[in-house]
């Protein structure tokens, strides 16, 4: 998620400077907010939907996001009045250190949460009670919560599940990139083609969602490295035993002038997605002013500078992996490093991993392994 943000020290930046930060960024902004935007409407078509005694919860991964013992969610539970009671959770429910700021909770409030206890049945929640005509303004609530106060990135951060008061799943339409619990207490896939409401997601019909789900049970019984390969051969539209691998097991990634290399870590679980933008570079303060203005325009993932290179990196959670994170992190990644590569390198000198052919020539798998060596 976000860097460590720094003050700029220098003075007298060119006026284009903001305009390029805006251009670096632009794509990879515009797919995160039609992310979201997916995720909204789907989720305006879901709640009238939502059965009366079932209650769905939204909830930011901790093991993808990195928060640890902190889980920020939203329940929403629909009653027999056709209301929708939804619940945020607050200070109460967060371990120090993951607390809301005072400006975080000012946010619930102007988005229209009530204090906790308000609402009858909230306790130390925030609550919000709508009728489920207005399920469309309720879905843009529990977005904005999401995203805007508790910090999610992306939608593909988020898991969903509905259930009744008796503990029954209860089948829902997909909800853009989010990530649907679908098994049931049996182990067994639940099975989508009874969701409540229309399932008119652009992800695709029931059946097809089912397919994922029973595919993603499978992936989960291979070893992390066998996983990670998987996921990267299917982006890559290959197989695992044809892609790029240096002699420490990454898998390397060509993005244009810049390459991407996925390295699987055991100890604890990760996956790091990165990129040695620059090397030979020289470090400056103007340098790591820029790098840290970046980082903080980026959704996920940051830039950094150590010795004479610049990296960029985007870890991935190996505990309780999701295939989808990964996805997201390797296609961020192979759009950003070749973007940045030629911006920085215009602008602090260096060189790119590709793209002088008298020094580093992209000659084939087998000279990976050098290449891969001049940067780790």
């Amino acid at each position: 998620m976000g860097g460590v943000t720094t003050e700029p020290a220098l003075t007298g930046a060119a006026p284009p400077e903001a305009a390029l930060l805006d251009d670096l960024t632009a794509d990879l902004g515009t797919k995160v907010t039609e992310a979201w935007q997916e995720f909204g409407r789907a989720l305006a078509v879901a709640l009238p939907h939502l059965p009366a005694g079932a209650s769905v919860e939204f909830t930011l991964d901790p093991t993808a996001s990195g928060t640890e013992d902190a889980v920020y969610s939203v329940l929403v539970s629909s009653g027999t009045d056709g209301s929708l009671t939804a619940l945020a959770v607050g200070n109460a429910g967060l371990p120090s250190g993951y607390r809301l700021s005072r400006e975080a909770i000012g946010d619930l409030v102007a988005l229209g949460w009530q204090p906790p206890g308000v609402v009858p049945g909230s306790g130390d929640s925030f609550g919000l009670r709508l009728m489920a005509g207005d399920g469309a303004r309720l879905a843009v609530i529990v977005t904005r919560t999401m995203k805007d106060v508790y910090g999610a990135p992306h939608p593909a951060f988020l898991t969903y599940a509905a259930t009744r008061g008796d503990g029954a799943v209860v089948p829902m339409p997909a909800l853009g990139s989010a990530r649907a619990l679908l098994d049931d207490f049996d182990g067994e896939p639940a099975d989508r083609a009874a969701a409540p409401g229309p399932a008119t997601t652009e992800r695709g019909d029931a059946a097809e969602d089912v397919d994922h789900a029973t595919a993603a049970a499978a992936l989960a019984g291979l070893p992390l490295t066998e996983r990670v390969q998987l996921v990267v051969a299917k982006l890559q539209k290959t197989s695992p035993d044809q892609l790029q691998m240096d002699a420490d097991g990454d898998i390397g990634i060509r993005a244009g002038s810049a390459m991407v290399f996925v390295r699987v870590r055991d100890n604890p679980p990760l996956i790091d997605v990165f990129s040695p933008v620059l090397t030979e570079i020289e470090p400056s303060e103007r340098l790591y002013v820029r790098l840290s203005e970046l980082t903080n325009r980026m959704p996920i993932g940051r830039l950094y500078c150590t010795n004479d290179t610049v990296w960029a990196s985007v870890p991935v959670m190996g505990r309780d992996f999701q295939a989808s994170h990964l996805m997201l992190a390797v296609q961020v990644m192979t759009g950003l490093a070749d973007e940045l590569d030629d911006r920085l390198q215009g602008e602090f000198g260096g060189k790119r991993f590709y793209g002088d052919a008298e020094k580093v020539a992209a000659r084939g798998t087998a000279d990976g392994d050098e290449r891969t060596g001049m940067y780790l």
